[in-house]
């Protein structure tokens, strides 16, 4: 990970997780898991994709329809 995108991720994703464990009712090892192993938190730690720029409730909207698709309809903008 870059260490310049380190501090944004780590503002970005107390809120995914935590909407994670809302809405799923996860704890939060298992929200954690889930986001750290996401297409989307791979995405996140390269700073290159810029998509920490969404803010975490439209990355959260897009990890769950990777859990529930398997695919990313990433928003125009970020193309």
């Amino acid at each position: 990970m870059d260490k310049n995108i380190s501090p944004i991720i780590a503002v970005i994703t107390p809120g995914i997780i935590q909407l994670l464990m809302e809405n799923r009712r996860l704890s939060l090892q298992e929200a954690s898991d889930i986001l750290y192993s996401s297409l989307i938190y791979k995405t996140l730690e390269d700073e290159e994709t810029k998509v920490w720029r969404l803010g975490y409730p439209l990355l959260y909207d897009l990890l769950e329809e990777e859990l529930e698709t398997g695919n990313i309809t990433w928003p125009e903008e970020q193309m």
